[in-house]
């Protein structure tokens, strides 16, 4: 039996139940050369029954058994293990494919022949709110074209989701890709993903929204925590390092970098008061230490922000933050009069 075109792959974890969705979503998909694979580990809200439902009706859809509580970084690479088709997709419980998606992704296939990856958009939704997902502006302006990292290095400054894109799976095992421990673990994957390719193309169209009822992360692995996230950009910038990136891609990583500290360390439930300061002043370090020859800063507030942190002037930092939320409340309360 022939491989399918894609591999869908979701970590089961539906704390907000919003797995049967998801699975629909793929289901009423108009193109139907793919699979799912549902993993399914023994994590608290990683619903079993609800993926052995959907794959005892559906024969595209597998639930895969893990016998521990992994988190969902392993649950991915069980899944990519798994997985049978020409390319891997990548989607979390909490997310809804439009409709002709996969049609839409074949369809660009078809006129680029083979990449390693296929990058495309997203929106996502939160609170009654839609707003896009931050690189709409760097995929319109990568053209039509199918190029390599050297050509784009820019697209380092996209934020590093592993769900807006599709990979090759003889990609991933080629490169021997994997989701390392810890939160944020899509960082070095897919930065990894990027550097190394050498035929990327870009469809410039919103295929997934995301619908996170909560600002938090999902389910790392067990012992995980925000400090993850710096270890895992470290990994991002020793791999910089042994493929003699160059100066843009160096560049435009670390803006990318910044702002992800920015903000988790701005959005609540992120970052527990308590450990602020320590926060913050790792995040100072890794300006210091990363900061390319020439870096230019964002102009407006963000740049503030970014001088700020540079200095690791963290009480500055947390007066200026306090002043704009308190900017923010006088404007809001004078346009309700």
């Amino acid at each position: 039996m022939p491989s399918p075109l894609f591999s869908v792959v979701i970590p089961a974890y539906d704390q907000q139940k919003q797995l049967a969705d998801c699975l629909d979503s793929l289901l009423a998909q108009s193109f139907r050369d793919f699979e799912v694979v549902v993993v399914v580990d023994r994590s608290p809200g990683s619903p079993a029954q609800l993926a052995d439902r959907y794959a005892a009706r559906h024969p595209q859809v597998c639930a895969l058994h893990l016998d521990a509580a992994v988190g969902v970084g392993v649950s991915r690479d069980a899944g990519a293990a798994r997985a049978g088709g020409d390319y891997l997709l990548f989607l979390d419980a909490d997310h809804l494919l439009a409709r002709d998606a996969l049609s839409s992704l074949a369809d660009r296939l078809a006129v680029t022949g083979p990449v390693d990856l296929l990058l495309f958009g997203h929106t996502r939704h939160h609170g009654g709110r839609e707003w896009p997902g931050g690189a709409e502006a760097l995929l319109a302006a990568a053209g039509p074209e199918v190029f390599g990292p050297q050509d784009r290095p820019e697209l380092l400054g996209a934020p590093a989701l592993v769900w807006d894109r599709l990979v090759a799976r003889a990609h991933w095992r080629d490169q021997g890709l994997a989701f390392p421990a810890g939160r944020y673990e899509e960082i070095p994957p897919v930065h990894r993903a990027v550097l190394t390719a050498r035929r990327i193309a870009v469809l410039p169209r919103d295929l997934v929204q995301l619908r996170r009822r909560e600002t938090v992360h999902p389910t790392g692995s067990p012992g995980s925590s925000s400090f993850d996230l710096f270890e895992q950009y470290e990994r991002t910038f020793e791999l910089l390092a042994e493929l003699d990136a160059p100066d843009a891609a160096r560049d435009a990583l670390f803006t990318r970098m910044v702002r992800h500290y920015l903000f988790v360390f701005d959005l609540a439930g992120c970052v527990a008061r308590a450990e602020r300061p320590q926060f913050f002043h790792r995040a100072a370090e890794h300006y210091r230490r990363f900061q390319p020859p020439g870096h230019r800063r964002p102009a407006g507030r963000e740049g503030v922000k970014f001088s700020l942190l540079a200095g690791g002037a963290y009480p500055a930092f947390e007066v200026a933050k306090l002043s704009h939320i308190a900017a923010g409340a006088l404007t809001g309360a004078a346009r309700r009069r």
